[in-house]
C-alpha cells in the first residue's frame, strides 16, 4: 500500500457543452491518444441524438448513464478454500467510470456503419432503458442480490 494517496487530476470541461464528465467520457472513448477524433464521435452522436429524439441531446446523455450506471457489484473472495461472490456497494466515482465504460464498451459491439451512430444508437437506448449495457446493469444487480446472503463477509 502507498504511504500517499495520488492527487487528483483536475479535467476541464469541454469546449461545446462546458461540462467535466463530458471530458471524462471522451477521456474513456479515445483511443491511441486521439483525442479530437473522440470528441468528434461524442460530438456527432449528440447531433444524431437531437435530429431523432428532438431532446436536449446532453440531458438524454446524462439520463442514459445514469440508467446504465450500477450501484453494486460482485467481489470474489476466498474464505476458507472456498470462493464466494460478495456483493459490495461502489464509490461514486467507480459508478461513473464503470457505467461510461459499459456504454462505450457495448456501443463498440453494435452492427452500425459509423461509432458515433454506434454510440448514439446505445445511448438512446440506455435513455429508454433497454440496450446490452443497461443488461449489463440489471444482470450486475441481480448477481449481488443472488449472493446477498454472503454480504457478511464483506471487508
Amino acid at each position: 500500500m502507498r504511504k500517499s494517496k495520488p492527487k487528483k487530476r483536475i479535467i476541464l470541461p469541454d469546449p461545446k457543452f462546458n461540462d467535466v464528465m463530458v471530458t471524462k467520457f471522451v477521456n474513456n472513448l479515445m483511443l491511441q491518444g486521439k483525442k479530437t477524433t473522440a470528441f468528434q464521435i461524442f460530438y456527432e452522436s449528440m447531433d444524431i441524438i437531437k435530429t431523432k429524439l428532438d431532446q436536449n441531446p446532453i440531458e438524454v446523455w446524462k439520463q442514459a448513464l445514469a440508467n446504465v450506471t450500477p450501484a453494486l457489484e460482485v467481489k470474489s473472495r476466498r474464505i476458507g478454500g472456498a470462493t464466494f461472490q460478495i456483493p459490495t456497494e461502489l464509490r461514486p466515482e467507480r459508478k461513473q467510470s464503470v457505467g461510461m465504460k459499459n456504454l462505450i464498451n457495448f456501443s463498440r459491439k453494435r452492427h452500425e456503419k459509423t461509432m458515433a451512430s454506434k454510440l448514439a444508437a446505445e445511448i438512446m437506448a440506455a435513455y429508454k432503458e433497454e440496450g446490452a449495457a443497461f443488461k449489463r446493469k440489471e444482470d450486475t444487480h441481480r448477481m449481488a442480490e443472488a449472493n446477498k446472503a454472503f454480504s457478511h463477509f464483506r471487508f
